[in-house]
């Protein structure tokens, strides 16, 4: 399959660059000039590439983390952007294209090691180049290469492009989004169904700069300890042919929605998810609304690697977590009180290089990872003022974790913890529309025992980040 990209890119290269092969020396360089002819036949590939669409965007991400007094702090400032291009349709057949860049423009020493626990930066170097902290300028990617089928209410997508599922999706909490590698389908062809899947083979994680087979992707961020307590070593010594993904979503009802994932990873392990939500109308223009989510992982074979120390799950081993959210929401309004466990039978795992959490209790800059016998309480609220092109979201959250010595079920060793999130977004209108900026401050707290250890508290605990984003769409 691997190769099949390479021919695509090629494809493209002899497409794009046939009326542009030789330049005379004293002619003006029209390597991208193209042809200055419009053709009207829709019947023409010409036809399909000057009638395509493209899409972009710019945007300035500053970060700062301030930590408890005596650990280090960090701050970043990254600038990039993208840009997206497809093909109008032609004989069912899209091509698309996208490549994005970023540049730190200024920042403390990422890979700087905090004296007193060992830690580098976190947060921030999450903006660049997660392998090669030092790198601030040669940070780009190409993002997106695909051809893309439509047949109805069906498409069909082969090559690099972005998924939002669940278990695997974008994450875009920084500079870029995950990015994936393979054949992918969606699928509205029944009433009221909705079916999506296919089979990955490579991953390029939001944060990196590069594009990995599935196996090498598992253990870029920081991988913890083992549940006996050594260091992880699973990094670069597992082997996984891919990851075949198939879910099902079903709005039965008007009030009702039932859906059901199962994500296999290749020798690796398995996980499954069941969800319901419930939503209907009262008076006042009001909805209730109510949903539950079951998640079972199995290993499959012996998680990865012959030898347990290098394994990425438990040989046998198992984890479940289930959890609910009842909410209220208004035109403008929408509060919710969530609430997710995550029982002692293993740790719930699933790569942080593939996404973000799918539990209702999941809060940005965090996760809840890589533990067992945990649970979470979380209220969300947010009001969006369409008059003012402004949304305002606060949330709450307490995280019961293990104890951090307890390596068997957390992994991270992470202290419970308070955790306060306010986010505030206003979109510009007028000679700035399509400008938009963010800010989001996200306070930790410890509400469990941290040993007056340093590795246990820093970019962990009893710290403040402070993110500011300008975006500009186009």
């Amino acid at each position: 399959m691997k190769s099949a990209i390479l021919i695509l890119s090629y494809s493209f290269f002899l497409i794009t660059s046939s009326y542009s092969q030789h330049q005379e020396i004293n002619e003006k360089p029209a390597v991208f000039s193209g042809l200055k002819n419009q053709s009207n036949d829709s019947s023409t590939l010409l036809y399909a590439f000057k009638n395509g669409q493209y899409s972009g965007h710019f945007r300035n991400f500053f970060m700062v983390t301030e930590n408890e007094a005596g650990l280090t702090d960090y701050f970043a400032n990254a600038i990039g952007g993208g840009i997206h291009f497809n093909t109008a349709k032609f004989h069912g057949f899209e091509l698309g294209i996208s490549g994005t860049y970023v540049f730190n423009v200024l920042s403390s020493d990422l890979a700087k090691l905090d004296p007193m626990s060992g830690q580098p930066s976190r947060y921030e170097i999450g903006l660049f180049d997660q392998e090669n902290p030092a790198n601030k300028k040669d940070i780009d990617r190409l993002e997106e290469f695909y051809l893309k089928y439509y047949l109805k209410k069906t498409q069909l997508t082969f090559g690099r492009q972005l998924v939002n599922t669940p278990f695997i999706n974008l994450q875009d909490g920084r500079m870029r989004p995950t990015s994936v590698e393979g054949i992918w389908f969606v699928s509205e062809k029944l009433k009221k169904i909705k079916l999506e899947g296919g089979w990955l083979y490579a991953i390029s994680p939001r944060g990196t700069a590069r594009w990995f087979g599935v196996d090498n992707s598992i253990g870029l961020y920081p991988s913890g300890v083992n549940p006996d307590g050594s260091k992880s070593n699973y990094y670069g010594n597992l082997k996984s042919n891919g990851v075949g993904l198939f879910g099902i979503t079903h709005q039965t009802t008007e009030w009702l929605k039932l859906q059901a994932w199962n994500v296999y990873v290749d020798n690796i392990f398995n996980s499954a998810l069941f969800q319901a939500d419930f939503e209907q109308k009262v008076k006042n223009k009001k909805s209730l609304y109510l949903s539950g989510q079951f998640i079972r992982q199995d290993g499959v074979n012996n998680g990865g690697n012959e030898n347990s120390t290098k394994t990425y799950f438990t040989k046998n081993g198992k984890a479940m977590t289930f959890g609910g959210r009842f909410g209220v929401r208004w035109k403008r309004l929408d509060l919710s009180l969530n609430f997710n466990h995550i029982t002692k039978h293993g740790r719930y795992n699933f790569p942080r290089e593939w996404g973000r959490d799918p539990f209702f209790t999941f809060l940005p800059r965090e996760r809840n990872e890589g533990v067992g016998n945990s649970t979470a309480f979380v209220f969300k609220t947010q009001l969006n003022s369409p008059k003012y092109r402004m949304k305002t979201g606060f949330s709450a959250g307490y995280i019961q974790m293990p104890d951090v010595k307890n390596t068997a079920l957390n992994k991270y060793a992470f202290p419970s913890y308070f955790q306060l999130n306010l986010d505030f977004r206003y979109s510009f209108s007028k000679i700035f529309k399509g400008l938009d900026a963010q800010i989001l401050i996200v306070g930790k707290i410890a509400a469990g025992e941290t040993y007056n250890t340093a590795k246990y508290i820093h970019n962990k605990v009893n710290m403040v980040t402070c993110n500011f984003l300008l975006n500009y769409h186009f």
